[in-house]
């Protein structure tokens, strides 16, 4: 049977990374004009975003000298508490809500556990579908836990075949299983496709299941301070926009990611690396340390 894949409306457009950058900055400003896309914006002779068409700022090569990898960005959104649809034949007809799991997991060789209530219809296309093969792809949507503009952070999807597991759940539960056939990633660092081996080798950012709450600590107790790191991006900070709100965007184990905005819409992205990749929270928390020391000399 032909394994059918859902990926291929995705491309790579990340760049080559720049090994002496720290802080970097990628710009977002409104070209009405413009066609949709991807759109370049150049400042002061330099390429320094690269825009998607959902209006994210894209990283610009200063950005991604220090990144995690496509496969372990799709492994932390699969892991996190995002949420996501699974989509088999013949439940398009169905409210999302019908088609979230209840749980999700990645097992030893990479397939993805998911479990439903018993009367799921992916669950019961999967029972009806018995030995054949049943399509379904996972769709996963970050959207950051704090109000900024374009607040959807990135999506992945994951194709493969499903099929029910009886007797690995509790009363009224089924767990499916989906073996992985393709996998793609389009995020705040770029698109990019996910091998199914690099998927099931990749681990996920080991602050994932607290970044959440960190991201809305941050922004509401320690507002002052996050905007002081501005500081730190000299002349770079205006970036021809009369900054408003700086708000936490994004957190994993090598940085952290500041939106700046004017309230109007138009913003741009900065990163601020961590001397060294952190571990868990107790590390991080020395890590911001150091980042607010900076920005205060």
């Amino acid at each position: 049977m032909s394994r059918p894949g859902n990926t291929s409306h995705v491309t790579d457009n990340t760049e080559k990374a720049d090994p002496s950058a720290g802080v970097s900055t990628t710009g977002s400003q409104e070209n009405h004009g413009a066609d949709a896309g991807a759109q370049v914006v150049h400042r002061a002779g330099h390429v320094t975003e690269v825009r998607s068409d959902r209006g994210q700022p894209r990283p610009s090569g200063l950005e991604i000298a220090r990144m995690p990898s496509a496969a372990e960005r799709t492994r932390t959104l699969v892991q996190s508490t995002c949420s996501a649809v699974l989509i088999v034949p013949g439940a398009e007809a169905f409210g999302s809500d019908r088609l979230m799991p209840e749980t999700r997991s990645v097992g030893p060789d990479g397939e993805v556990f998911l479990l439903f209530p018993a009367d799921a219809p992916a669950v019961r296309a999967a029972t009806h579908a018995q030995d054949d093969e049943l399509p379904a792809v996972l769709e996963l949507t970050d959207v950051a836990p704090v109000s900024v503009p374009h607040r959807i952070r990135g999506r992945a999807w994951i194709s493969g075949w499903l099929t029910s597991l009886p007797g690995h759940a509790g009363p009224g539960r089924m767990m499916l299983r989906l073996e992985v056939g393709e996998a793609s990633v389009d995020d705040l660092w770029g698109a990019a496709k996910v091998d199914p081996e690099a998927f099931a080798q990749a681990a996920p950012d080991p602050l994932v299941s607290h970044e959440t709450e960190l991201l809305q600590h941050l922004h509401a107790a320690h507002g002052p301070q996050v905007r002081e790191l501005g500081t730190l991006l000299g002349d770079r900070a205006a970036q021809g926009t009369a900054v408003r709100d700086v708000v936490p965007l994004a957190l994993d184990r090598f940085g952290l990611r500041i939106r700046f905005s004017d309230g109007a819409g138009h913003c741009f992205d900065t990163r601020f690396d961590f001397p060294e990749p952190v571990r868990d929270v107790s590390e991080l928390r020395r890590a911001m340390h150091r980042l607010f020391e900076a920005a205060q000399h």
